[in-house]
């Protein structure tokens, strides 16, 4: 289950970082204007770096404590910036869609963690 759930979120991570690198437009057309495109670009290009770490560690089995702590962690990370610039309305309420995506990945790592014991898990 654990290595579902970070191929999951690794494919996730991966296409939405890649996107602005291969379509700033489609991109803006779907979450808004942005005036900052390099800044768009970079967090995109992390994004798929993160996405496509945690798709190697599931696809090889080798989702370890440090491999959630980067899946959670990230998604939390993504999660609270969706909901706190959308609330204050610098970016655009499509971003809480993300930020739901965001909370049942952390949810789905939660259960994960939580129904296999320790020693299976790291």
């Amino acid at each position: 289950m654990r290595n579902t759930v970070a191929i999951t979120q690794g494919c996730y991570f991966f296409i939405t970082g890649i996107w602005p690198l291969f379509s700033i437009g489609t991109f803006q057309m779907v979450t808004g204007r942005k005036t900052d495109l390099w800044l768009v670009k970079t967090v995109g290009l992390v994004l798929a770096v993160i996405g496509a770490t945690l798709f190697m560690a599931g696809a090889r089995a080798e989702v370890t404590l440090s491999t959630a702590l980067l899946a959670v962690g990230s998604a939390a990370g993504l999660a609270g910036i969706d909901i706190v610039y959308a609330g204050k309305k610098v970016i655009s309420s499509v971003y809480l869609l993300d930020a739901v995506l965001e909370a049942a990945l952390i949810i789905w790592w939660g259960v994960v963690l939580l129904l296999q014991p320790q020693s299976a898990i790291f």
